[in-house]
């Protein structure tokens, strides 16, 4: 080999070495992070048309990704959706259809472990996982985040408890690393915080998923770094109550979550982890009273926009444009397929997902399409029903039958029912054939309690 001839490969490989480097990068499986916020309104983020709150942490994945304008929560509470996430199915298939109540009530209820939960198909890819924040899907040891994949949990197991104390609604505690009662001091929203980020510091190398569930805003409204102003237990506070909430405090709690998320996204662009990073921000479900989910209608609890509607921005750079905004339907358990498909995870058939994969359409590679979907809920005696199909939504009410164009009337204020009896039964009976099959797949558990004695003993919604 001639020395010119040398120095032509040698100047080859210069050129080529960054392109192969580039290309490796473009197949290693994303890191994931889906960090979900609890009982956070619609319009409760300045991409979303806050104006007496401040988010600009958590609105940088819009402008650096896409913001969805019709996204769904699986459900109307907290246990519902978050079954729908893990599963990857419509959540009333496994009975988890309302709030579980605290460990001492909740007995066996609950999510029992499948083998074919999103943690579980991720870690079977080979990645690590985590959960760092809320859970609310069970206490028994087939139950727990351990069972369902993760390899790491920290946080509360229940729906909610004291952001000082840590104690729940019973009076107990409930603060858990893995499967074991731990203790340690601080507000709970930065305890998530730290323990988020020292995880994926120790996971650096990834492919990692980490799921940081905040409980913020859920009640109780207690503010950051004002401990002796806290409420002496974990309380569900309504607005004619006694030391009351306010949005005041609601606000100051949404704004320290939102600086938790600027430290994680920070701590990714330290790593140099973010240019191979999804990052979604999502809610549970339809915010609390003290939320403003404004112009949809109503809140949590219902099957009105206001209940199930909630904010999704993605962030996935070389994958989703920047600045995006898509009106795609979609719905908490898309996540999952989502997440699997960009993976590369092996799906068994026995998973039998019932979300779509919409990383396809955020990226441009293929086109919208229309959904329809579902949702019920039968708690305390309130009884509502809903399907969205195309931008056609039918809303059952007790015995009332709403039918509207949520593509044109956001709000609900227009009901076309008296024009739309074709439409009214077509949804009804679409939605009749989905119930009469979930019912046939569902276990049959015993009654769930509508409510439970929290610590102050009166009877209150357990989510």
């Amino acid at each position: 080999m001639t020395r010119h001839y040398r120095l032509a490969v040698v100047a080859i490989l210069f050129v080529l070495i960054p392109v192969f480097t580039q290309a490796a990068s473009d197949r290693a499986p994303p890191n994931i992070i889906l960090i979900m916020s609890d009982d956070m309104g619609w319009a409760d983020l300045g991409s979303y048309g806050a104006t007496d709150l401040r988010t600009p942490n958590i609105d940088t994945l819009a402008r650096d990704g896409v913001r969805l304008t019709d996204f769904y929560a699986n459900g109307v509470f907290c246990s519902p959706t978050r079954a729908g996430l893990i599963s990857g199915r419509y959540q009333q298939r496994y009975g988890v259809e309302t709030p579980l109540p605290n460990q001492s009530a909740a007995s066996s209820l609950g999510l029992n472990a499948t083998g074919t939960s999103l943690p579980q198909l991720l870690k079977n890819t080979g990645y690590s996982t985590a959960l760092v924040g809320k859970w609310h899907l069970g206490y028994q040891k087939n139950q727990i985040p351990n069972a369902h994949g993760f390899d790491y949990f920290f946080g509360l197991l229940s729906g909610y408890h004291d952001y000082y104390t840590h104690n729940g609604g019973d009076g107990k505690p409930d603060l858990y690393e893995n499967d074991k009662p731990v203790t340690e001091t601080g507000y709970m929203t930065d305890m998530i915080t730290t323990h988020a980020k020292t995880w994926i510091k120790d996971h650096a190398k990834g492919p990692f998923f980490i799921d940081v569930a905040f409980n913020a805003p859920h009640w109780p409204y207690q503010v950051p770094d004002h401990p002796s102003e806290a409420p002496n237990h974990a309380r569900h506070v309504m607005p004619a109550d006694e030391n009351t909430g306010t949005r005041a405090d609601y606000v100051a709690m949404v704004e320290r979550m939102d600086r938790g998320v600027g430290e994680i996204l920070n701590l990714l662009t330290e790593l140099k982890l973010d240019n191979n990073t999804i990052v979604v921000f999502t809610n549970d479900n339809g915010g609390e009273w003290l939320a403003n989910n404004a112009p949809l209608f109503n809140r949590k609890y219902t099957t009105w926009e206001g209940g199930i509607r909630v904010p999704a921005l993605i962030r996935w750079p070389g994958h989703i444009a920047a600045g995006k905004v898509s009106d795609q339907v979609g719905i908490t358990m898309d996540l999952t397929a989502s997440f699997l498909a960009a993976a590369g995870a092996k799906v068994p058939a026995e998973a039998r997902l019932d979300g779509m994969d919409l990383f396809p359409i955020m990226e441009g590679k293929a086109p919208e399409v229309a959904r329809t979907l579902f949702w019920r809920v039968n708690n305390g005696g309130h009884n509502m029903k809903a399907v969205r199909s195309g931008d056609w939504k039918l809303v059952v009410n007790g015995v009332h039958q709403f039918v509207f164009n949520v593509r044109t009337d956001l709000a609900e204020r227009n009901d076309l029912t008296r024009y739309q009896q074709a439409k009214a039964r077509e949804l009804l009976q679409r939605y009749n054939e989905w119930e009469s099959q979930i019912n046939s797949e569902a276990p049959k558990l015993v009654v769930r309690p509508n409510s439970t004695q929290n610590a102050a003993g009166d009877s209150r919604p357990s989510d």
